[in-house]
């Protein structure tokens, strides 16, 4: 039984390396991150706006169709 212990808690580093461990992988990833330059960004922001104005005037349609809807019905 002693045995068993000391192999799971040699197979498991203490907190502080798994910690340590955690912000190399985090500090990694971010090296792996591109930039977009100010044309992409640009373009980007431009595309997310409108898609926010085309679902804006989606959910305005369908709150006034269907509160015209339920006034029919329930009158």
């Amino acid at each position: 039984m002693a045995k068993a212990s000391e192999a799971e808690k040699a197979a498991k580093p203490n907190v502080f390396m798994r910690i340590g461990l955690f912000i190399k992988q985090i500090i990694d990833e971010m090296r792996k991150v591109v930039t977009p330059t100010g044309k992409e960004l640009l373009g980007w922001s431009f595309a997310v706006f409108i898609f926010v104005l085309l679902l804006m005037a989606f959910v305005t349609a369908m709150d006034f169709g269907l509160g015209k809807l339920v006034m029919l019905v329930f009158g």
